[in-house]
Formats: C-alpha cells, sequence, structure tokens
C-alpha cells in the first residue's frame, strides 16, 4: 500500500484512487437498486465463520478492502431506501447529504463549541430555525441535532423532569400506540417502570384525553408527580395524529411539559396536507422528529426542538477546565451545552446541502407523493372484495390484511402470518407488521420519492396472489422451489 512519511497514511494519488472506486461502486448501486432485492441477511453462524477472526498483524490493499466491504458486508443488510420496501419507516437520503456526511468526516469537524466549529454550528442554528419554522414553533424555539428520536426523547424528558423540580415520584403518560423509546427514555431519566402509564387508544388509534385527565388526577391524589405527556404526530404503527392542540390546551392548564413524537411524521409539515393533519405541533414544550426517516437525509439526523433553549441549558451547560479555552465565542451559543454529547458530528450539514441543492418546492413533492401514494393505496384496498382496511391511510402509512369470506378469525390470522412470510422471502418487495387492538395487520409505509403507484399495486397484488397460493395449499410448494423454507411466525 502506498504511504507516505507515517504508518497510518497513504499518498494522495492513492487516497483519489480509492474515493473514486467508492463513489464508482456507490453510484453503480444507486443505479441498479430497483433491480435488486429489498432485502438480504445471512445467518449469524455464516458470517461468524466469515469474519470472526483475529484483526491482521499487516495490512492488506485498500481497494480489497472496499470491494469485500462493497460485495460482502454492506449488500447483507435491508435496503431501506429500495422503492419497494415499505416496512418499519424506510429512509431514502439523497446523494448531496451523502457528499456532506463524507466531507464533514474527512474534515474532522468535531462540533461542541463555537471554538472548534463555528461554520459547522452556524449551519445547525440555521437548520434549527427552518425546521422550527416549518413546525410552527414560536420566536425563541431551539434544540440541537443528536443521534436520533430515542435519544431526542431523552433530552427532552431530563428537561421536563427539571422543570418540575426533579420531583421525588415522576410519572409519564403516554398511549398505547407510542413508541417504546419514550417509555425507555423515561425509565434513563428516573421515572420507575410503574410510573410509565400507558393508555388505552381510542378507536382511531389516538390518546384519550378523558382518560389522561382521570389518570394524572388520580396519580395526583397519590402523591405521584406528573413530568410529562407524550403525544404522537404519527405513530409507526398506523401513522394515527393524537389531538395535539386539545392535549397542548389540556397541560397548560395542568401545568405538564408536553413532548410531542413526531420522529417519523414531522416533516408532513411542510406540505399543507401535513400542516393541517399536525395542527397544533408547534405548541409543544418538545418535538423530536428524525430527517434520517421522512426527510431523505442519512443515518444519523435526529433534532429536538424545545419552546424555551434554557429549559436544555439549565441541566447540560456544564463545563470542564480542558474545553476552558472555549471563552473565545463565550458569547456564542455552544450547542453541546444542549445535550449530552460533547464530540459531536455536524449531522444539520446533510440537511442544508441537501435543501441548498434542490429546493423545498422538490421536498415538498417529495413528501407529498408519499401522502397521495397511501391515499391510493387505501382506495385500492378498499374495493379488493379479499382485502379489509384495519387502519385508514394517515401520513404515509396504511395498515390491512387479506380477509376471504369464509374464513373465521383465527384462519385469518393464520394466513396472514403465512402471506407476511411469503412477502418476506418472494424479494420483489418488502413489508412488515403490527398489531392493531389484538390483530395482526400487514403494513405499507410510503415515504420514498422513487416509489411508483406500480410499485404500491405490485405489492398488493402480491399479498392477494399468495394468499391465494395459501388457500390452494400452493404456497409452502412455491417457497421451495425457490428454494427458502419459508419461517414460523408463530
Amino acid at each position: 500500500m502506498p504511504k507516505n512519511n507515517g504508518d497510518l497514511e497513504m499518498t494522495p494519488e492513492a487516497m483519489r484512487e480509492s474515493a473514486r472506486r467508492v463513489v464508482d461502486l456507490l453510484v453503480d448501486r444507486a443505479e441498479t437498486l430497483r433491480d435488486s432485492r429489498p432485502w438480504d441477511g445471512e445467518f449469524a453462524r455464516v458470517l461468524a465463520e466469515r469474519f470472526h477472526q483475529p484483526p491482521p498483524e499487516e495490512g492488506r490493499e485498500v481497494s480489497e478492502v472496499i470491494e469485500q466491504m462493497a460485495r460482502e458486508i454492506l449488500p447483507l443488510a435491508a435496503r431501506l431506501d429500495h422503492p419497494r420496501f415499505f416496512g418499519f419507516v424506510p429512509v431514502s437520503p439523497t446523494w448531496p447529504s451523502v457528499l456532506a456526511d463524507f466531507m464533514a468526516s474527512a474534515s474532522t469537524v468535531n462540533q461542541c463549541t463555537w471554538l472548534t466549529s463555528s461554520g459547522p454550528s452556524q449551519i445547525e442554528l440555521t437548520v434549527i430555525d427552518w425546521i422550527r419554522q416549518w413546525l410552527g414553533c414560536p420566536e425563541g424555539a431551539g434544540g440541537l441535532f443528536v443521534s436520533g428520536a430515542s435519544a431526542a426523547a431523552v433530552h427532552a424528558l431530563v428537561a421536563a423532569r427539571e422543570v418540575g423540580g426533579a420531583p421525588a415520584s415522576p410519572a409519564l403518560y403516554m398511549s398505547d400506540q407510542t413508541h417504546s423509546t419514550i417509555a425507555r427514555a423515561a425509565f434513563a431519566v428516573g421515572v420507575r417502570h410503574e410510573h410509565i402509564r400507558t393508555l388505552p387508544s381510542d378507536r382511531q388509534c389516538r390518546l384519550d384525553l378523558e382518560l389522561l385527565a382521570d389518570r394524572v388526577a388520580a396519580d395526583r391524589a397519590a402523591g405521584i408527580t406528573p413530568i410529562a405527556v407524550c403525544a404522537n404526530a404519527g405513530t409507526a404503527s398506523t401513522g394515527a395524529v393524537d389531538p395535539l392542540a386539545a392535549m397542548a390546551d389540556y397541560c397548560e392548564a395542568e401545568g405538564i411539559w408536553l413532548h410531542v413524537d413526531a420522529a417519523y411524521g414531522g416533516f408532513a409539515a411542510v406540505t399543507e396536507h401535513g400542516r393541517r393533519a399536525l395542527a397544533g405541533i408547534g405548541r409543544a414544550d418538545s418535538i423530536s422528529i428524525d430527517a434520517h426517516k421522512w426527510f431523505f437525509q442519512p443515518y444519523e439526523a435526529g433534532c429536538l426542538l424545545v419552546k424555551d433553549v434554557r429549559t436544555l441549558e439549565r441541566p447540560f451547560a456544564l463545563r470542564h477546565d480542558v474545553i476552558q479555552d472555549t471563552i473565545w465565542g463565550a458569547n456564542h451559543p455552544n450547542v453541546t451545552d444542549r445535550g449530552l454529547q460533547l464530540t459531536r458530528t455536524a449531522r444539520a450539514l446533510k440537511l442544508w446541502a441537501s435543501v441548498q441543492t434542490f429546493g423545498m418546492a422538490a421536498f415538498r413533492r417529495a413528501v407529498s407523493r408519499g401522502l397521495e401514494l397511501a391515499c391510493r393505496a387505501e382506495r385500492r384496498i378498499r374495493n379488493d372484495p379479499n382485502l379489509e382496511l384495519l387502519h385508514p391511510a394517515e401520513l404515509s402509512i396504511v395498515c390491512f390484511r387479506v380477509r376471504p369470506a369464509d374464513l373465521d378469525e383465527d384462519a385469518i390470522d393464520t394466513l396472514n402470518k403465512h402471506v407476511l412470510a411469503s412477502v418476506f422471502w418472494d424479494e420483489s418487495c418488502y413489508i412488515s407488521s403490527t398489531t392493531l387492538r389484538g390483530t395482526l395487520a400487514l403494513r405499507l409505509c410510503i415515504t420514498n420519492p422513487a416509489t411508483t403507484w406500480a410499485d404500491v399495486r405490485g405489492a398488493l397484488d402480491l399479498v392477494v396472489r399468495l394468499a391465494a397460493d395459501w388457500a390452494t395449499g400452493n404456497g409452502g410448494a412455491e417457497a421451495q422451489a425457490r428454494g427458502r423454507a419459508v419461517p414460523s411466525q408463530d
């Protein structure tokens, strides 16, 4: 391997050549993505035999390492940017955002203080203010970029706990549709498991305000202190949006911190439809939102907004002698004073770069596409006698199942489990499932701007065909013909 004087250096030409090869491989991947499978993987035993080896004492050519990563490691994963990947919450990052991550990494930016990174720090403040305006938060609101909604929730609940006086017996309230990251964050900040109140949602999968008020009153009477209520702005299961304005009214009246989990659905606010669906979100005390979900950024691009940035700075702005030189820029915002991390990458740069490249009109169209395709999928499901809509399209998610007329509930559930497993191995598309009121639901989440109606329709047609195959006893035979075993879903 060509080197300069240091053992860990490469010549400029070797650096350029290896970087060109990486770019070629990534562009080739992008060009052939639609024709590839949405998912591939391997069993742990096989991969351990292949890779679980001692580190080499002497290195090898970087070209060999790059090829191995491209051919043997990175393809063994879900291709979340595939236009027919409808499971979980897909991600489809723009190329300028990928380049921005590459440039920030190679520039060794530590965006902790104004002294170490004034340029990237200003970009983060700018992008945070963009998001503040998109969500309708008041002037003076701010925050920071974090790894994702899990970290954002921890920061938000630390602020909520401290604003509430750090009570001895704190409690948090959420619906049964709220993501598990909220419960984990609550426990991390000192809320005991038995004081994490999970309330049953209504028929629209929204939090029931009457149940919330009753539980808060009962807890206060028992000496338990409510520190936060979590609202959903697009649940991961159905895309449901809680009654945000009414929850803001209640929390303001009761003096309880309102946190909104908008990790998946928040960026719908850049569209007119999304602004209506998320009305009231800007009144929250804190909001978590992930640009690596529905705003087309690479991981990690989570963001936390708070109504008053001082609620973050009071618990987190702690100093150490080793960074006392940051007196240069002391009158400037140091983003690290708002959160747990000192060492921070320039996470906001990628969002800034992609918006600068394409403009907001293109982003609005891209988000709107997911909304439109989900509504069209709902209509297709309603019009198919073999399918049952279990939850109408909300934001870009629609939930349904196969329901032949001549089967009882247990048989229908078993059939849908088989269909889900068969779709998994069919390899032409990828969908996932959730459970709604005890019923297994097949679930499409449509966020990729490259997805077409033909892709969505093809996934629904595949589900219907596979159900018919299983009903006639051909499903297992077809899977075996493809050399795959259909795993049990039990």
